[in-house]
């Protein structure tokens, strides 16, 4: 028996009866790069920046919004967040939530020490594989990256990957977008 027929029937095996690498809702969280110190005094430096240097360029909304619950408006035309303000924002906030699938069996749990990998950017250009040279991405390949992301089981959800530049609008965009994302999965 040559060793090629001994080989395949084992290669075959191992790939039917191989348990995925990374499934839904995988237990993670051991990867931690920063101290708990370090990760407050970024928490304290954030809550710092909102508060004494706010955003430039508020939607009217937010500005609305935050004013009512005791942000306000600097001469400079920022939105200053109070720090208490964050901080029981951050406390109401839910510590999961359920990002739905277009099918609930694909529903995901975010939340907790659950790990989902997934999609996500929005490249202006692509390698075009035929001519190995850059490219405008176009709706074609938001709709080809997704039906391949659709079939690849360690990827759990997919988000716009690249931007469609074959649209006209920005309306043209979004629509593109919506539609070649969800036919593609």
């Amino acid at each position: 028996m040559s060793r090629t027929r001994t080989r395949r029937p084992r290669r075959q095996d191992q790939g039917e009866n191989k348990p995925r690498a990374v499934w839904p809702g995988l237990v993670g969280g051991n990867y931690k790069p920063l101290t708990p110190r370090e990760m407050e005094r970024i928490h304290h430096t954030v809550l710092d920046v909102m508060e004494n240097y706010g955003f430039a360029d508020a939607i009217p909304s937010m500005i609305e919004i935050i004013t009512a619950a005791g942000g306000w408006m600097s001469e400079d035309g920022r939105l200053h967040y109070p720090r208490a303000l964050v901080e029981d924002i951050i406390a109401k906030a839910p510590k999961s939530f359920v990002m739905p699938g277009q099918d609930p069996k694909h529903d995901l749990e975010i939340g907790g020490n659950r790990v989902h990998m997934g999609t996500g950017g929005a490249a202006p250009e692509i390698i075009d594989f035929k001519t190995g040279r850059y490219r405008a991405s176009t709706s074609t390949d938001l709709y080809d990256i997704a039906r391949l992301v659709d079939t690849l089981d360690n990827i759990h959800f997919f988000w716009r990957t690249n931007i469609t530049r074959d649209a006209e609008t920005m309306r043209d965009v979004d629509l593109n977008t919506v539609y070649a994302s969800m036919s593609g999965t």
